[in-house]
């Protein structure tokens, strides 16, 4: 009899929008569902605690702090139904491999991650796993400024946007970004079309 495959659930937005409240949602209705449930994050991610994904409101999770995808196939055993993966972003593009290989032995994968960086660009593995997604939630954040709809991340050193040829990864909170609508998302030059499609 031919095994049933798995299935991937990609939930994306800016800083600020609840997709690390999403994911520990998600894997709790799993939980109470009975199923057998694992979360990892990206060791860089140690804003509050590396042993558990943390949203902005104070919800928590326990997760796996690594840094190597591989890892993840090591660690996920048969048993595992649900596979859960907060800040994706950060993981190299092997995180791809990764998830195709867990959706292939049939498990579910929710993957949390911010779709673009501070210049607003799309983010490492982010488009290619939207793209493979049996489903996409984008998730939306208020603007810090005007109070419209944010989809971009604003990052501010000394209270003044970054530049764009800053570092793309640097781990904060609120005393660095900013959610921002696309109007108030202030950047010192915009992507040209090579720097935007060389991510994809």
């Amino acid at each position: 009899m031919h095994e049933k495959k798995g299935r991937l659930e990609v939930v994306c937005g800016s800083m600020f929008s609840g997709k690390s409240e999403d994911l520990i949602r998600r894997v709790k209705r799993s939980q109470l569902a009975k199923l057998n449930v694992i979360v990892f994050k990206h060791s860089l991610d140690d804003r509050t605690t590396t042993e558990y994904v943390v949203s902005h409101s104070g919800n928590r999770f326990e997760a796996i702090p690594i840094e190597n995808p591989a890892t993840i196939l090591a660690v996920a055993e048969k048993d595992i139904h649900v596979v859960g993966i907060d800040e994706v972003q950060f993981f190299n593009q092997e995180i791809i491999q990764v998830v195709c290989a867990l959706i292939e032995a049939g498990k579910h994968v929710i993957v949390a991650g911010l779709d673009l960086d501070f210049r607003g660009v799309p983010f490492g593995p982010m488009p290619t796993l939207m793209a493979i997604a049996d489903h996409v939630t984008k998730l939306k954040a208020i603007c810090m400024i005007c109070g419209k709809d944010a989809h971009f991340t604003q990052r501010l050193v000394n209270g003044k946007p970054a530049h764009f040829d800053d570092p793309t990864i640097l781990v904060g909170a609120q005393e660095k970004y900013q959610a921002r609508c696309r109007d108030c998302h202030a950047i010192d030059r915009a992507p040209s079309a090579n720097e935007v499609f060389s991510q994809l």
